[in-house]
């Protein structure tokens, strides 16, 4: 099968001296540690692909880790490629016969089946397609093939001041739709789960599954972080952390730019930790268990608190394994919510839960402004979800007894400065 490897990129230059080509180090680039580069299994590299990864890594918009999920997506459509032995340029006349209809159709035969999520199929044709229209660019692709047809769409949406707005998009014949789920939603379309749920899973993970991944989802629970936070906390961001002088038994971690602990969209903020999950965390950073990983690790992945067991940081993939391993045992041992659980649930949980806290102590408004903060929402619109949630709905999220103490804590902290209608930062 193809493989996905990372490279430690050097960027050089042709420079012609005495007739002769000479490849001289670009000073004005920086290297790049941990490029994704695609090889057939024959060893032979896929050399568009590759070019489309380095090209994206140019883009300074553009980060590693969404490289790296485009490349994951292009490393399935090779192992389907090699399974099919047929080429990716193959784009005869007739439509059915084509490289992509047929791809499009095994993606969504495995979305039917339940072997892929719908949001997955929708990202990997995607992806696909991202890729073809970059070799059209770069004429590593002859335009005159018969590829796909394009049309445009009109996109209808709310932006972050809830007006309507519309939005013109190009899209093909070859695309995915996902259809968003009737009913209110939350973050990436993902509902929160129940108290009693919460609790089976976080016995089942402690005796069942790594203590990585125990930790990470207690984290997530508990803070609501999301995998690309987690991932990157490291022993010396839990050192750094300082206890909130005014909620007692709650820590405040610093996270975004500046502090190497990742957010999305790159916002600054902090993380808040309660005692009992800090003591934890702590516990695990100096158990001989992650020593031993650190020890294996690189000099640059040395702090990071979540190596795997190779001594790697650890990426969505490695993760989106264990989730698989995780719903599969969960659910032969009788936790049959397991079956449709996703990470990201946690998040929802704890944002539901901790609204559901702060509407009982204060106002609204104050409600929206401490959970946008506690949560990192770039926009407000998304915290507006959780109000909305909660409006239509009886579903209390209750929190575990070994965290309650602290987040009491906070739920007073809220109550005494209702009437200030201010907020804790």
């Amino acid at each position: 099968m193809a493989r996905l490897e990372s490279i430690y990129y050097i960027p050089h230059i042709p420079v012609v001296e005495y007739g002769k080509v000479e490849w001289v180090r670009n000073t004005s680039l920086r290297p790049i540690d941990g490029l994704p580069q695609l090889f057939w299994k024959e060893g032979r590299p896929w050399t568009e692909a590759n070019h489309w990864a380095l090209d994206k890594s140019s883009q300074q918009a553009v980060k590693l880790s969404t490289i790296e999920s485009l490349m994951g997506h292009l490393h399935k459509y090779a192992n389907w490629l090699e399974t099919e032995e047929i080429d990716w340029r193959h784009f005869p006349i007739r439509k059915s016969d084509r490289v992509l209809f047929r791809f499009r159709g095994a993606l969504i035969q495995a979305r039917d089946s339940g072997q892929l999520r719908p949001s997955t199929t929708t990202a990997r044709m995607r992806a696909v397609i991202q890729f073809y229209r970059h070799c059209a660019i770069h004429n590593l692709i002859s335009n005159d093939l018969p590829k796909w047809q394009d049309k445009q769409v009109v996109v209808e949406y709310l932006d972050t001041f809830g007006f309507e707005r519309t939005l013109l998009r190009l899209t093909t014949d070859l695309s995915i739709p996902n259809r968003a789920r009737q009913g209110l939603i939350l973050e990436d379309g993902l509902l929160p789960i129940s108290a009693e749920h919460q609790r089976e899973l976080l016995i089942f993970t402690a005796n069942y599954a790594s203590a990585e991944l125990n930790l990470m989802l207690m984290s997530a629970f508990f803070t609501g972080g999301r995998i690309g936070t987690l991932t990157t906390l490291s022993v010396s961001s839990l050192e750094s952390a300082v206890p909130d002088s005014r909620v007692l038994g709650m820590w405040c971690l610093p996270v975004g730019p500046g502090t190497g602990v990742a957010t999305k969209f790159d916002v600054s903020g902090k993380l808040l930790i309660p005692d009992e999950l800090m003591k934890l965390a702590k516990k695990y950073a100096y158990s001989p268990r992650r020593l031993k990983r650190q020890g294996k690790a690189a000099k640059e992945h040395k702090e990071l608190l979540f190596l795997t067991r190779f001594g790697k940081p650890y990426k969505p993939a490695a993760i989106a394994r264990e989730m698989v391993e995780l719903r599969r045992n969960a659910t032969k041992s009788g936790l049959k919510f397991m079956q449709k659980f996703h990470f990201h649930q946690s998040r929802a949980t704890f944002g539901t839960w901790l609204m559901t806290i702060a509407l009982s102590v204060t106002s609204v408004k104050a409600s929206i402004e401490f959970v946008r903060d506690a949560m990192m929402h770039k926009h407000e619109s998304t915290t507006m979800r959780y109000i909305k949630f909660l409006e239509h709905t009886k579903v209390k999220i209750e929190i575990a007894n070994a965290f309650s103490e602290a987040f009491l804590g906070l739920a007073r902290h809220l109550s005494v400065k209702s009437d200030e209608r201010t907020i804790i930062a």
